[in-house]
């Protein structure tokens, strides 16, 4: 590995789930192999300046590829591979870029339409949504620097016109047509087993007890801890982006 591509990886420290009190704050998770993290350039701020696809590459820590980029003053990083991007093609971003899968723009200089993705929240914060294996999102209206913006959920949303994005879907589609297969693989992927909660005791799940095998016997299902898992409303009424839902998913 060259110094360049060194710069761009490191070692991602393993959590397995716990808390910085080292209480198990996600269960399921533990083991697994060790890791490198790539940095990602979630801001493409390099506007201006082309970059060439040099290589297509495989991220363990996301579930979509990422594409290795170099630009013309010699530097290099990584970003989102989107669907259709290839080696040797050619990406930008800015202002006046045309509307290609891979180059990156403000939301106002999208036409409507089209397909979008590592999509800022705020102007400047980098891409923070639409991230995710075979994900997009459709640019709707323009409505006085405000983006009516179509989220893979089906909710529609406002952002502001200064809001970058990039162009295309992202690949690896199939991912979640993909079967881990053996349970020796799950755990090298960092997954532990998972119990059901009618095979466990009262004690340690509300599923729990009764001779022989027995269903949940209450209403709803429950959480371990005891909490309603059907239907349940966990969205807070007052959450700071209730003001820019056009149309919920449901």
């Amino acid at each position: 590995m060259n110094t360049v591509l060194k710069q761009l990886r490191q070692i991602l420290p393993k959590q397995s789930g716990r808390d910085s009190a080292g209480h198990v704050a996600v269960r399921h998770q533990g083991g697994r192999q060790k890791r490198f993290y790539r940095t990602i350039d979630w801001k493409r701020e390099k506007a201006g300046i082309p970059a060439k696809v040099v290589a297509l590459e495989y991220d363990p820590n996301r579930t979509s590829g990422i594409a290795l980029l170099q630009y013309g003053d010699g530097e290099k990083r990584y970003i989102l591979a989107p669907e259709g991007l290839v080696v040797g093609q050619k990406v930008e971003s800015g202002s006046d870029v045309s509307i290609r899968v891979g180059n990156s723009m403000q939301l106002r200089f999208i036409p409507i339409g089209t397909e979008i993705h590592n999509l800022e929240i705020r102007p400047g914060r980098g891409g923070q949504v639409v991230r995710s294996a075979g994900t997009w999102a459709t640019v709707l209206a323009k409505e006085g620097g405000v983006i009516h913006i179509k989220m893979p959920s089906g909710e529609i949303r406002l952002f502001h016109e200064q809001c970058a994005a990039t162009i295309g879907r992202i690949g690896n589609s199939d991912w979640k047509n993909q079967i881990i297969g053996t349970a020796g693989r799950a755990r090298r992927m960092g997954i532990r087993p998972t119990v059901r909660g009618v095979a466990q005791n009262p004690r340690s799940h509300p599923h729990g007890g009764g001779e022989g095998r027995s269903g949940i016997g209450l209403p709803s299902p429950k959480s371990p801890w005891g909490k309603r898992t059907l239907g349940k409303k966990t969205r807070k009424r007052t959450k700071y982006s209730n003001a820019v839902i056009v149309k919920r998913r449901k």
